[in-house]
């Protein structure tokens, strides 16, 4: 134990001299809850009994409720096929490598050294033990960069997370888990790929742009574009800034570019609802100045013709980064709320510095009496604290409806 002791000393100490570089705990004041997930076990009984709880779960049905946005990571120990970039596990790069660090913290991964990918596959499943059953995660694979000749980059990839990977963690536990592909358009082989997912039952398809460095507007989609439509599996895309992972391209995730796949019948998700970053206002030419990502979302939202087919998932929109003004304008937006989808993107709940209770208070979003308990559930289950705090927002006198939450029809296949 005064082994393993010391080791995660020495990595998580070398992770918080990095955190400054990263920018990952770039907050005024010391975290509320401190730079590390304490990784408490399950959840005592006072808390999972608690009304804060039992209110969150009330009117749901929860052979509904699927988390539509959580990943799957590891180190590659097992023979999952997972890849992470030599940078993310080098001091010489300390903005990767505290990444790495506090992704693996969240996810109660950094201590059993060979063993890295099955603890965070073991922890996600105690974390569901605390919810009712019938509750799911979508788990996402993780496609590598690729070449504008369609040949994947594994330098300029910070990790990949193989189909194959997601597809067999799902079906170890098909009571909890579903998964999602993740398939780079400009491949060769991507429609095949594609079909072989769906018939595999991915439940839909995950694009970062800015890092895999797709353009959602290129032609070159239009073959995907179409077989997506015709499976009728919905897109995932991140839109806004990413500051997760290496991406070089930031411009490739404007929520305008998602034009493309809309028009050609796909239906897509705009993941974390563009909350974070700006972009050129491309409806206005390519010389247009930059605008809040967020409006583009806003904007496309609000087009007729998009109204069966866009929507928005919630995932990380509670954290310090996103929160404000676009958390408040979603809860308020009623007439969204039947295209907004919930997701916890797991592990980011269980990184402590980018969360802020007392953030959410000052915006109005969050009472403070709910601070105390929703702190102390984070410590042991960060995916149901990421759950019922959602539950608990308001703004404008409104709240998320159930339906936010009920993602299941979704996602099932026609």
């Amino acid at each position: 134990m005064a082994g393993v002791a010391g080791r995660r000393k020495l990595i998580l100490g070398a992770a918080a001299a990095a955190a400054g570089a990263a920018g990952i705990a770039a907050w005024r004041l010391w975290p509320e809850q401190g730079l590390w997930n304490p990784c408490l076990a399950r959840l005592p009984q006072r808390l999972a009994a608690h009304e804060l709880v039992r209110s969150a779960w009330a009117g749901l049905d929860p052979l509904k409720v699927w988390d539509a946005h959580a990943h799957l990571i590891g180190a590659g120990d097992s023979p999952s096929g997972v890849y992470v970039n030599p940078r993310l596990e080098s001091l010489l790069s300390p903005q990767h490598y505290a990444r790495r660090v506090f992704f693996l913290n969240a996810g109660c991964a950094h201590d059993p050294p060979g063993n890295v990918d099955r603890a965070y596959v073991a922890r996600l499943r105690n974390l569901l033990d605390a919810m009712p059953r019938g509750v799911k995660l979508l788990l996402f694979a993780f496609e590598r960069t690729h070449r504008a000749d369609g040949s994947p980059d594994l330098e300029r990839t910070s990790f990949h997370v193989p189909d194959a990977y997601a597809r067999d963690t799902a079906r170890s536990a098909p009571d909890r888990f579903e998964w999602v592909a993740s398939i780079h358009p400009y491949r060769a082989d991507a429609v095949e790929a594609l079909e072989a997912a769906a018939r595999d039952g991915a439940r839909a398809v995950k694009w970062l742009p800015n890092a895999m460095e797709m353009d959602p507007a290129s032609p070159r989609c239009d073959r995907f574009y179409a077989a997506l439509a015709r499976l009728g599996l919905p897109l995932v895309a991140h839109v806004g800034h990413e500051g997760a992972v290496l991406a070089d391209r930031q411009e490739l995730g404007n929520p305008l570019r998602l034009r493309r796949a809309l028009d050609a019948g796909v239906r897509v998700v705009a993941a974390h609802c563009a909350s974070r970053g700006q972009d050129q206002d491309l409806d206005r030419g390519a010389n247009a100045p930059l605008v809040e990502s967020f409006e583009l979302f806003a904007r496309l939202m609000d087009e007729p013709r998009y109204a069966g087919r866009l929507f928005g998932d919630l995932s990380a929109m509670t954290q310090i980064n996103r929160a404000a003004p676009a958390l408040a304008r979603v809860i308020e937006r009623s007439d969204w709320h039947a295209r907004l989808l919930n997701g916890s993107d797991y592990p980011l709940p269980g990184v402590m510095p980018i969360f802020s209770l007392e953030h959410l208070v000052q915006l109005g979003l969050l009472d403070p009496a709910a601070v105390p308990v929703l702190g102390e559930i984070r410590r042991h289950n960060p995916l149901l604290f990421d759950f019922v705090l959602k539950r608990q927002l308001r703004s404008g006198g409104r709240a998320l409806p159930a339906t936010v939450f009920e993602t299941r029809a979704f996602f099932d296949r026609p």
